[in-house]
């Protein structure tokens, strides 16, 4: 049995299989939709509640994982003998998930029921495949025989880089949720206009202004391929429009010469705050921290 344990919360969007795979603890998020709470993952699959939200008028919201959930998950961990726990979840600036962590954490330290296990609880920063990806690839990294300080240090690396871009079709969403404050900075609708919004650790800010979808997707290519380091992973998240994804995906394999590095769909975290009409694209550029 491996003496280490990686942990993350469902706004990851991992698929299933990958899930299994790499035998990845997956904490959900609830969603709540009026009276009714799921769990994401387990009661709605993030393609069946994309769908929905595309029908509906009303904002969903998320809860965060709960301090007595991370409590319960780190001593199941602990009482199976794990040495190491790996925790990698969504930023903390847009969640208090972390911050959960880090308090059960020190509250099994603290009364002894942790024993001798190790906890590297770490914020991504970023959200969705945004390090669902590096989690996966930090798994290979341990299975290969790496360390646990080479995994966390090749993730702290990731986090320290990571940047976000949205390319948004439609901010009725966005402006409604909130939660993405350059999306109510936007005017120009009426002219078709299709901003691309930087999401850098806590800040967001509009990057472009573009008129038309066409060429929203061709002048943001041109963008986000200058900030990423040239050989590092470009990821895309999609949501429902597979068309324009496609295009998308297309230009970024002629600019670069390479198939981005993965490609998934947001799940309910992030299609709760950012609704179903934009791509996400993430590079890896200058370091930060």
């Amino acid at each position: 049995m491996a003496k280490y344990r990686l942990i993350t919360d469902s706004g990851c969007d991992i698929t299933e299989e990958e899930e299994r795979l790499y035998e990845i603890d997956i904490l959900p998020f609830d969603v709540i939709l009026g009276e009714k709470r799921m769990r994401e993952r387990i009661d709605i699959k993030g393609s069946e509640f994309l769908r929905m939200l595309d029908a509906m008028e009303e904002i969903p919201k998320t809860s965060q994982v709960t301090t007595a959930r991370f409590e319960e998950k780190f001593e199941e961990c602990a009482s199976s003998g794990v040495e190491d726990v790996i925790v990698v979840l969504i930023n903390g600036v847009g969640s208090g998930t972390f911050a959960n962590a880090v308090q059960a954490a020190e509250t099994l330290k603290s009364d002894g029921r942790a024993g001798n296990m190790r906890f590297h609880i770490i914020d991504s920063h970023t959200y969705s495949i945004g390090y669902g990806y590096p989690l996966i690839e930090a798994a290979k990294k341990l299975r290969s025989g790496q360390s646990v300080e080479a995994a966390v240090s090749y993730l702290e690396d990731w986090f320290s880089c990571c940047e976000l871009y949205l390319v948004a079709f439609s901010l009725r969403h966005m402006r409604k949720s909130g939660r993405i404050k350059a999306a109510s900075a936007v005017v120009g609708e009426l002219m078709n206009i299709k901003p691309v919004i930087s999401m850098i650790d806590s800040d967001t800010s509009i990057v472009l202004k573009c008129r038309g979808e066409k060429r929203a997707i061709g002048e943001a290519v041109n963008f986000i391929v200058k900030r990423a380091i040239p050989k590092t992973p470009i990821l895309i998240a999609r949501s429902l429009i597979t068309d324009l994804e496609d295009d998308l995906i297309g230009r970024i394999q002629k600019k670069t010469g390479e198939k981005p590095a993965y490609t998934g769909q947001v799940g309910c975290a992030v299609g709760s705050n950012a609704g179903t009409k934009f791509i996400g694209v993430f590079v890896k550029g200058q370091k930060r921290r």
